[in-house]
């Protein structure tokens, strides 16, 4: 019953992620800006801390946040629909 509530939830998490915008960026949690290529706990953290002084933008935006550069915030940008 667990793996199931799981899987469930994975699932779940996987297709909200692949159908994200740049509104939904603003509003996702933790876990789901995980999933971006190249966005681990520390970048989502700071991501979520940036997040609080305005919300972003562009994918541009992402180069504000401490640790993202370039390379990452093309990557949010190829990887989030």
């Amino acid at each position: 019953m667990l793996k199931k509530i799981i899987a469930g939830f994975l699932v779940l998490a996987t297709s909200t992620l692949f159908g994200m915008s740049l509104k939904q960026l603003n509003s996702a949690s933790k876990a789901e800006l995980m999933e971006i290529k190249g966005i681990g706990e520390s970048k989502a953290t700071a991501i979520l801390n940036e997040r609080k002084k305005g919300k972003f933008t562009s994918f541009d935006d992402f180069q504000r946040v401490k640790g993202i550069g370039e390379k990452t915030a093309k990557n949010v940008k190829d990887d989030v629909k």
